[in-house]
């Protein structure tokens, strides 16, 4: 099992996971391949109250996590070489939280590459799912469970299998390239100079804003391109 899609549900934002859940994915030759049947999902006690907020977005309970093991207990499987979500780094963190080491891991982020493949469409997963689908009765039905971890991993995979096919992608290299690429931003999102292409910004700024503490390492690298 050397890829899994990857999704979880925290306590508050940026919080501990109480849910966690993933789905093996192979990429051959183009051919893409989601092991539904395989899906792993579990929720985890941690040693806080859950947010309303947080309840608001996944409506998992206190009682629902009451008797579940300790998210300390969360391991990946064996020989995991890629990890691939929704706005990954997010999980990514969650998981490093359980004490799991994921510095060797390459990490693949399906939001930064539909903001890539479908440059004017909404980009989190409900609206991608009505994109594909075409807005219909089955897209709805597919999105019943949507915040569910475990649906999220499944509908993201369905996203991923678009993305493979409109960017024909043959291997986990060229897909791990691709999403690498598409996370350098092309825009400054902040500050001043908010909404101007990276490239027009001063020199003098571009250089002060590398030297800022916790800067984005993909910003970094448009900044220096």
């Amino acid at each position: 099992m050397n890829a899994i899609i990857l999704d979880t549900e925290t306590h508050d934002l940026k919080g501990l996971p109480i849910e966690i859940a993933y789905v093996p994915f192979e990429l051959n030759n183009g051919e893409a391949s989601i092991f539904a049947d395989q899906a792993f999902d579990e929720y985890y006690s941690i040693n806080a109250n859950i947010a309303y907020g947080a309840m608001a977005v996944h409506h998992i309970l206190e009682i629902d996590i009451a008797d579940k093991p300790f998210y300390t207990t969360f391991k990946l499987p064996d020989d995991v070489q890629y990890i691939i979500g929704h706005n990954i780094d997010y999980d990514i963190e969650a998981i490093s939280k359980c004490g799991v080491y994921t510095k060797p891991i390459k990490a693949i982020c399906t939001l930064a590459l539909a903001r890539k493949v479908w440059p004017h469409e909404a980009h989190n997963i409900s609206a991608l799912t009505y994109m594909l689908l075409k807005g219909s009765d089955i897209a709805r039905q597919k999105l019943r469970s949507a915040h569910n971890a475990k649906q999220d991993v499944l509908l993201t995979g369905f996203i991923l299998k678009s993305i493979i096919r409109a960017l024909d992608i043959k291997s986990f290299d060229e897909l791990y390239a691709a999403s690498e690429d598409a996370r350098i931003p092309t825009v400054i999102s902040f500050g001043k100079h908010k909404g101007t292409e990276i490239k027009l910004l001063p020199s003098d700024y571009k250089c002060w804003l590398c030297n800022q503490p916790d800067v984005d390492p993909y910003l970094v690298k448009a900044l220096k391109g």
